[in-house]
């Protein structure tokens, strides 16, 4: 069976969407949540289900292959990142092509980058008066939000919408569409 590592650095609504959908299905298993902050509310959702954490912080990420060992030694297949903010370090990025997956709370490649993240991608979309906005999942690559996209959906910016109400809208599609892509994707790997 193949395992997933889920890298997140708050709350964790994702990840959890995410361990309940593998829960129930026999393509993969969430094996781990890794996070890059001790007190993230994600850490407390893991243990909720019996999902074994391991914490680590700025130096041993970047500056050690600490974390890399500790991928392979568990036999991690899939790393899915789930608001997670730090940009993957190349060591980790060269040993998992094509295997770490991202999702991105607009279209890109609007709104991406470093600091486009939470309710400030959904400000940048409401003063940008856009018309759509949704999710993109993509690969990870060496740059924030610049790999290659796998899939995207639209919904519509009302003009009453706020910062929160956006989120709101874009929560139901992460929620509703990255467990199914990232299982789509682990069943297309297998076909190789």
């Amino acid at each position: 069976m193949n395992k997933i590592a889920i890298f997140a650095s708050g709350s964790g609504t994702n990840a959890q969407n995410i361990i309940e959908y593998f829960a129930a299905k026999k393509t993969a298993e969430v094996s781990y949540v890794l996070s890059n902050k001790k007190d993230a509310y994600v850490l407390t959702r893991a243990r909720n289900y019996k999902i074994p954490v391991r914490i680590f912080d700025r130096q041993e990420f970047y500056e050690t292959d600490r974390i890399l060992d500790f991928l392979k030694e568990k036999g991690i297949n899939w790393i899915v990142l789930a608001g997670f903010l730090w940009l993957v370090p190349e060591n980790i990025v060269n040993s998992y092509p094509n295997r770490i997956v991202n999702i991105h709370p607009a279209l890109l490649p609007k709104f991406g980058g470093k600091g486009m993240y939470g309710l400030n991608v959904h400000r940048a979309v409401l003063d940008s008066n856009e018309k759509d906005t949704g999710i993109t999942i993509h690969y990870v690559n060496r740059k924030y939000d610049e790999g290659n996209i796998i899939f995207q959906t639209k919904c519509r910016v009302d003009e009453s919408d706020t910062p929160e109400s956006l989120a709101g809208k874009v929560h139901k599609l992460e929620y509703k569409y990255y467990p199914e892509i990232i299982e789509k994707l682990i069943l297309e790997s297998a076909d190789l």
